[in-house]
């Protein structure tokens, strides 16, 4: 494995990554392996692609507020595992949630995190509603074309690219009709990330890097909840109006997320079950290209990639991003919320409690599949 490409579909929920309408998608999950259940660490921007790029949970890589904190200086990032063997790093990024301030520009030679001001004119990395900031965001068209502007300039060196794609994210409005079957608008900009995901993967084979010396991992930050459209949902008026799109809330309608990898020398066409986590990437990348471990709570996929499946593992999941809405005193009884989803053969579970309070609510996933029917945790 030669090279590393890293791409993130932000807002992407599983159900639609693997509903076989993304061209994109189904070409990468036919070269590799499909991971069923991956679940994120938070449905939040920042916090989960941090999880993502240092194996850790929030507590662990320290961002667990969508504007108060930045990555923690101990820890050890992806990306700099990587410049330090010898790659070029590069990334191309497109949304308020990533930008540098956060840290998680460390390790990247290349870091593009230019977006435009928000209507207004104000900075969107100052704006708490998750709805407005995604007005701010880089298309997928220009994704596309920077990070492979920036791959061109690096020649034939071993590579480390990340590009993220936003588009998925509120407003929906795809900009162009790239001839999915979709059924929505949510769709279509999933859609429209797809068709630029298309033409990034055959930009690197034009460029002289082969897809079959790389290793390609696709995965979500987090789902979307829609308010209806999907029977899973569970904002608006459905009964959780600070719902916006995501962020309060710790549902499998934002928390399962697709995750795909493809390489040489593993199994092509692959589905598995077993329940993995986000937090596993950074690992399993590191295992997989031979590199030296990084202090991380995930743990690597390389057993699961050269069996074809594996045991479940535990899938913890947070956000206080109730805390940053119950400031502007519209909900001031909303809670931050954790909770831990259990998977194993013929049970799985999930149990969500609020932070500071007594509630916590337990939903059996297979009998109730769309968590409409929490019970309460009974001690004993």
């Amino acid at each position: 494995m030669r090279n590393v490409l890293l791409v993130s579909l932000d807002t992407l929920r599983a159900d639609v990554a693997y509903s076989g309408k993304m061209a994109g998608i189904e070409s990468l999950r036919s070269a590799g392996v499909t991971f069923r259940q991956a679940i994120s660490s938070s449905p939040l921007t920042p916090i989960s692609h941090a999880s993502v790029f240092t194996g850790r949970q929030p507590a662990g890589h320290g961002i667990r507020h969508l504007l108060r904190e930045t990555l923690n200086p101990g820890v050890t990032t992806l990306a700099e595992q990587l410049r330090a063997a010898g790659y070029a790093t590069g990334a191309v990024v497109s949304c308020p949630g990533l930008n540098r301030w956060y840290g998680l520009d460390r390790g990247f030679d290349f870091y593009d995190d230019e977006i435009p001001r928000l209507p207004d004119g104000s900075d969107p990395l100052t704006v708490p509603d998750v709805k407005l900031r995604g007005l701010a965001l880089k298309r997928a068209p220009l994704v596309a074309e920077r990070a492979a502007a920036w791959l061109s300039s690096q020649g034939q060196r071993p590579f480390f690219l990340f590009a993220h794609f936003f588009d998925a994210h509120w407003p929906y409005e795809p900009p162009e009709d790239v001839g999915a079957d979709v059924d929505n608008p949510y769709e279509g900009e999933v859609a429209y990330s797809d068709h630029y995901l298309r033409r990034l993967l055959h930009q690197v084979e034009e460029l002289g890097h082969s897809l079959d010396d790389t290793l390609v991992v696709l995965f979500s930050d987090h789902g979307e909840d829609l308010a209806g459209w999907y029977p899973n949902d569970h904002a608006g008026a459905l009964g959780h109006p600070y719902e916006e799109g995501h962020g309060c809330l710790l549902f499998d309608t934002t928390q399962h997320v697709p995750l795909v990898v493809c390489g040489p020398g593993l199994p092509r066409g692959t589905e598995i079950t077993s329940q993995v986590r986000l937090v596993d990437i950074a690992p399993t990348v590191l295992d997989l290209l031979g590199l030296p471990k990084i202090e991380a709570d995930g743990e690597s996929l390389a057993g699961h990639l050269a069996a074809g499946s594996g045991p479940s593992r535990p899938a913890y999941s947070e956000t206080y991003y109730p805390e940053e809405r119950r400031q502007s005193g519209e909900y001031p009884d909303l809670l931050p919320l954790k909770a831990v989803r259990l998977s194993e053969e013929g049970d799985r579970r999930k149990v969500i409690w609020h932070v500071g309070g007594e509630a916590v609510d337990v939903y059996d996933l297979l009998a109730d599949p769309h968590e409409q029917r929490g019970k309460p945790l009974v001690e004993g």
